[in-house]
C-alpha cells in the first residue's frame, strides 16, 4: 500500500515537500496517545534478542534513524514509535541557517537513491538545545546529536563554531557526532584531514567534559565514503589516539558509480551527496577497512545503501555494532524498520553466534584469522 501511495502521490510532489508532508503526519500521530500506542505496537515489536549495548548506551536494538532526517529535534518520539531503536538528530550548526537555495533534493527513483545539496539547514544550536531541554519524552529512546559546521565560519575557525554547539547541545545528547564529512558546505571535507581533525575533536572533547561533569558524552566522527583507504587508516589511527567513541562510517558520496536505472538521466548531473542503493558496496568496503584496523577498540556504525535485513546483518558481520538508515526508508515507508528488526532475529536465530555482540566483525576475523 505504502508503495502504491508513494508512487501515486509523493512521486507526484516535490521531494522536499512531501518529505515535510510525511513529517508532519508522523509528528502529529506521535501526539495521540491511543494512535501512538496502536502505532508503536505494531510498527515497533521488540526483540530482546537484538538488545545492543554501545559506548555504555543500551538501546531495544541496533537499528537507528541516521541524520539528516530530523535536523531539528521535532519528531524523536515520532520515529521512535515507527521502531528506530535510536534517532541521530541534525547536523545541527553552531547558527541557524537556511541552507542552500531550493531545488536541493532529488529522487532516482528506479536506482533507489537520492541526491541532496540541503546544506545543513537547521535552526542553530541554540534553538535546538532549547527543544531537547523541553522534551517530555514518550518513549525511552537514545538520542544522538550530529553537529557541523556553520557554512559562514571560515575554515579556521571552525573549532570554535564546533565547540560553541557542543556547550550548549553535549547536556542534551545520549552521544555526539562531529560530521566534517558532509560535501554540501564548501571546505568542510577538508577537516578530516588528520592535521585538521586532531585539534577539532580535542576541542569538541574538551568541550563536552567541560560542559557536562556528571557523565562522559560518548563522541563520534562521521567520515565520508570518497576517501582514499589512505586517509580511513589515518582518521582510524587518530580516533583509536584520542579515545573515540565511535566512528560512523560513512556519509553520502559525490560519486556516481553505481547509478543508471533512473528513468530522468539528467537527475544525474545535479550536485550533491548520493545516498542510498548505489551507495552499499562502498560504504560495506569502508566499514570493514575500519573494523580490520581498529577492531574492537572503537565502536563502528554502519550507514550508507541500508535497505533490508540482509544489509544490516552483512555490516553487521562486517563490524558495525550499530547500523542506520534514510533513504530507504523513504522508498519503504512505515514498516520498514520492523522488516529490518524481524529479519535481522531471524538471522541471528539461524546463524552460529549467539548474541549480536559475538556476529559483530566475524567475516572480518575470519579473513584475517
Amino acid at each position: 500500500m505504502y508503495k502504491l501511495f508513494f508512487r501515486l502521490v509523493f512521486t507526484r510532489m516535490d521531494p522536499e515537500e512531501a518529505h515535510y508532508l510525511a513529517f508532519r503526519w508522523i509528528r502529529l500521530a506521535a501526539r495521540v496517545p491511543v494512535l501512538r500506542t496502536f502505532l508503536a505496537a505494531a510498527l515497533a515489536p521488540r526483540h530482546e534478542e537484538l538488545r545492543t549495548e554501545a559506548f555504555g548506551l543500551r538501546m531495544h536494538g541496533p537499528f537507528g534513524l541516521a541524520a539528516g532526517f530530523d535536523k531539528n529535534a521535532v519528531a524523536v518520539d515520532g520515529m521512535s514509535m515507527l521502531g528506530f531503536d535510536h534517532v541521530e538528530i541534525g547536523t545541527v550548526t553552531g547558527e541557524a541557517q537556511p541552507g542552500n537555495p531550493r531545488k536541493r533534493l532529488f529522487r532516482l527513483v528506479d536506482d533507489r537513491a537520492l541526491i541532496n545539496r540541503m546544506g545543513f539547514n537547521n535552526e542553530g544550536s541554540l534553538a535546538v538545545a532549547a527543544r531537547l531541554a523541553s522534551r517530555n519524552p514518550v518513549f525511552r529512546t537514545v538520542v544522538g546529536v550530529n553537529i557541523g559546521k556553520t557554512k559562514i565560519v571560515p575554515e579556521e575557525e571552525a573549532a570554535a563554531d564546533y565547540v560553541k554547539s557542543t556547550e550548549r547541545l553535549a547536556p542534551y545528547a545520549d552521544y555526539l557526532v562531529v560530521n566534517v564529512s558532509s560535501p554540501n558546505t564548501p571546505g568542510l571535507r577538508n577537516l578530516q584531514a588528520t592535521e585538521a581533525l586532531r585539534p577539532l575533536l580535542t576541542a569538541v572533547r574538551e568541550a563536552a567534559d567541560r560542559t557536562v561533569r556528571t557523565r562522559r558524552v560518548p563522541l563520534l566522527v562521521k567520515i565520508a565514503p570518497d576517501l582514499a583507504d589512505e586517509d580511513i587508516d589515518a582518521v582510524a589511527d587518530l580516533a583509536v589516539e584520542l579515545g573515540l567513541d565511535g566512528i560512523i562510517a560513512t556519509n553520502t558520496t559525490i560519486a556516481r558509480e553505481g547509478l543508471g536505472l533512473t528513468s530522468e538521466p539528467s537527475l544525474v548531473k545535479e550536485t550533491g551527496g548520493l545516498s542510498g542503493a548505489p551507495l552499499k558496496a562502498r560504504s560495506l568496503a569502508v566499514l570493514r577497512r575500519l573494523y580490520a584496523r581498529v577492531g574492537d577498540r572503537i565502536t563502528l556504525v554502519g550507514v550508507g545503501g541500508i535497505e533490508n535485513a540482509e544489509d544490516a546483518w552483512q555490516r553487521i558481520l562486517a563490524g558495525a555494532t550499530l547500523v542506520q538508515g534514510y533513504s530507504a526508508f523513504v522508498y519503504q515507508g512505515p514498516f520498514w524498520a520492523r522488516a529490518v528488526h524481524k529479519g535481522l532475529a531471524a538471522r541471528l536465530r539461524t546463524s552460529p553466534y549467539a548474541t549480536l555482540a559475538d556476529a559483530v566483525g566475524a567475516d572480518v576475523r575470519k579473513k584475517t584469522a
